[in-house]
């Protein structure tokens, strides 16, 4: 017989010895950092609610078997509060022995008390089960998108990653993409990189920010979704803490969009290293002004060194992506669940908001390092 329960601090270990050979392809002991922040994600930050718990599977003498990780999110929906609650790591150990736990485990988290339930990086077996469950999935929330800024420099980082003598090709790739983005005009449209000399809209002007500042455009810029994030205290600010804290994807990078008179329309969040692809976790914009923002944050990354641009699709964004010589990626799909039909409209409808600071992606387990 096996059994589900909500997790533990005493499950930490266990869970984070799983979490080591499933997602980190380790079969040495998880270093302690892990299990530290294992703890604090699931068990003590702000916002944590003891009924929207993560969930362990386990077996006959008590071994843990399986894990999904679950973090609260309170949002609203037309002035009522709602509990939703966001679905990381489904992981088990031993499928061939019992190929249903991640199964159960799915059915258990979505039989809970929150009103609404969804993931951003379901794969396809996990995007299979959820639909078994009556979850769907939203195709316009689910892609990634990739902006080529400096060719070369793109390429030899692919290869690198694979191929690791081809990162001596770096300074050579730096010398042609500066060559080749010279000769482009300005407002020049090619798939494979941005003009030297792009230039900002005439009527928008984008400046570095701080986290803090960020954190005061998110309300402002996200008002007019019928589903928001509605964070308890403390809990926003925990979240882009560790949303700075992801070291193999570079340096954390703010900036707001502003009008000429200053009013805001539009903020980006992303982590670049240095002639690296610029990770982007979050992009606003208030409606309509969704293209404009684009092209500012790409501006500012290639003005950065940036060789190219990855983040995750919204609907409004695109949208605007359309014709801006960008390409699309299926990595993993964002799929959500609910007994109101009223809320799953409202993401079919494109007035939820979900991915990046309101999902799974700024936590540090994606991006972090822990073996320091």
């Amino acid at each position: 017989m096996s059994d589900i329960r909500p997790l533990t601090t005493a499950d930490i270990p266990a869970v984070a010895g799983l979490f080591q050979k499933i997602f980190r392809n380790g079969d040495q002991s998880p270093p302690p950092a892990l299990v530290d922040y294992l703890r604090r994600l699931y068990l003590e930050a702000p916002g944590c609610d003891p009924e929207v718990a993560p969930l362990v599977h386990v077996r006959d003498g008590g071994r843990i078997s399986g894990f999904v990780g679950v973090n609260a999110l309170p949002m609203s929906y037309k002035g009522r509060q709602l509990r939703a609650a966001v679905c990381g790591a489904l992981m088990v150990e031993g499928r061939e022995s019992d190929p249903m736990a991640g199964a159960r485990l799915l059915k258990a988290f979505l039989a809970g008390p929150q009103d609404l339930s969804f993931s951003e990086t379901a794969s396809e077996v996990s995007t299979q089960m959820w639909t078994k469950l009556r979850g769907i999935v939203l195709p316009q929330y689910s892609l990634d998108w990739v902006r080529v800024l400096r060719p070369a420099s793109f390429a030899v980082e692919l290869l690198s990653g694979r191929i690791r003598p081809v990162r001596a090709l770096r300074p050579l790739a730096r010398v042609f993409d500066e060559r080749f983005r010279g000769k482009m005009a300005r407002g020049d449209l090619r798939w494979s990189a941005v003009p030297k000399d792009a230039g900002l809209p005439a009527t928008l002007q984008a400046a570095d920010i701080d986290a803090g500042s960020f954190a005061e455009l998110f309300a402002p810029l996200t008002r007019h979704f019928a589903v928001q994030p509605a964070w308890t205290e403390g809990q926003f600010g925990h979240i882009l803490r560790d949303a700075t804290e992801k070291p193999e994807f570079g340096e954390p990078l703010f900036g707001a969009v502003k009008t000429r008179s200053g009013a805001p329309v539009g903020a980006f969040f992303y982590h670049m290293k240095p002639g690296g692809t610029a990770r982007v976790l979050q992009l606003l914009a208030m409606p309509g002004q969704a293209g404009a923002v684009l092209d500012c944050l790409i501006d500012h990354a290639a003005a950065r060194g940036a060789s190219a641009l990855r983040g995750r699709t919204q609907p409004a964004l695109l949208e605007a992506m359309m014709g801006r010589r960008i390409g699309f990626v299926h990595a993993a799909s964002t799929v959500v669940h609910s007994r109101d039909e009223e809320l799953v409209d409202a993401f079919r409808h494109a007035r939820g908001f979900v991915n990046g600071l309101a999902g799974e992606h700024w936590s540090r387990l994606i991006g972090g390092s822990f073996d320091g």
